[in-house]
């Protein structure tokens, strides 16, 4: 099978990984930049080109790792690959949704997924109203399209979230307010869901002195159980955004556990050392049982 793997760099620790495991497993795969990608436009369908070369009819099927800073123009090579029939790991319209966290709350509360109580304005007039709808400070502050835990700010008390919030709304910078969740401690539950599967799970627990848990800001992980709960969660939360790959963020309250995000393009380093589970391979032999039937 002939596999473009849609990543800025092989250096990428995910990239080389899912790139070995394709390799191993007997197929040509080619790494792809998608931020050097063209897409020509007129009679017929779209052409996408990549260093000069047309390459929309390379591939079997293509797996996308778009970063969250090039989310339009990844999106729209993924949709070029997808009209041409090619068989795709997350369609564009999936992936445009996860990144959005607003959206992705929208879908989730209207199919009964559990969510902290969130709350999205842009309404700088009433900021102090905003805060008391989610039962007061502290809150939480998240831009609608970080990642990595950046843009992600603790609001400990009233004042403070009224000055940061008043700052992003002058900004015009598109935010949501959650409801802080203080029995969770700093921990979260990463899920990776693959077709319609879970293939791995992990706990991440935060550094000392920071509410975020997420690998990239230094959190520990270990290997955690799932209750049917947070199973179901999972699945349904991947299924309704279309994702054939996802990273599902879980937190567990007093009142069960609740989702916080769903990621498109998961890492895989911290869930590979704290599981030994071998996502990358997982992954491939999702593209394998679906990718053949692309038009020849």
């Amino acid at each position: 099978m002939d596999i473009g793997l849609l990543s800025v760099s092989m250096g990428v620790y995910s990239t080389k990984r899912i790139a070995e495991e394709a390799e191993k497993a007997g197929h040509n795969i080619e790494q792809i930049d998608h931020t050097k990608c063209s897409v020509k436009l007129g009679s017929g369908k779209p052409q996408v080109y990549y260093q000069g070369d047309n390459i929309t009819n390379e591939f079997n099927a293509i797996i996308p790792r778009i970063g969250s800073k090039v989310t339009r123009h990844g999106i729209a090579i993924v949709k070029q690959f997808e009209m041409n029939g090619v068989f795709s790991t997350a369609r564009a319209l999936s992936i445009a949704r996860a990144r959005n966290k607003v959206r992705t709350m929208q879908i989730m509360g209207r199919k009964g997924i559990p969510i902290p109580p969130t709350l999205f304005s842009i309404n700088p007039d009433d900021i102090e109203e905003q805060i008391e709808l989610l039962g007061g400070a502290p809150v939480i502050i998240k831009l609608q399209e970080g990642t990595h835990g950046l843009g992600v700010i603790l609001a400990d008390s009233k004042k403070s979230a009224k000055s940061i919030i008043d700052t992003f709304y002058k900004m015009d910078t598109s935010i949501l307010l959650q409801k802080y969740i203080q029995e969770a401690n700093g921990e979260d539950i990463r899920i990776i869901v693959v077709g319609n599967k879970i293939v791995a799970s992990m706990k991440r627990i935060s550094e000392i002195g920071d509410f975020r848990s997420n690998m990239h800001r230094g959190a520990e992980a270990q290997k955690v159980t799932l209750t049917s709960q947070e199973r179901y969660i999972a699945l349904n939360a991947t299924k309704h955004l279309g994702l054939g790959v996802a990273g599902v963020d879980l937190m567990r309250s007093k009142k069960g556990p609740l989702l916080i995000e769903v990621n498109a393009s998961p890492g895989l380093r911290g869930i590979e050392a704290a599981t030994n589970i071998n996502v990358a391979k997982e992954i491939i032999n999702y593209v394998e049982k679906n990718g053949y039937h692309r038009r020849k």
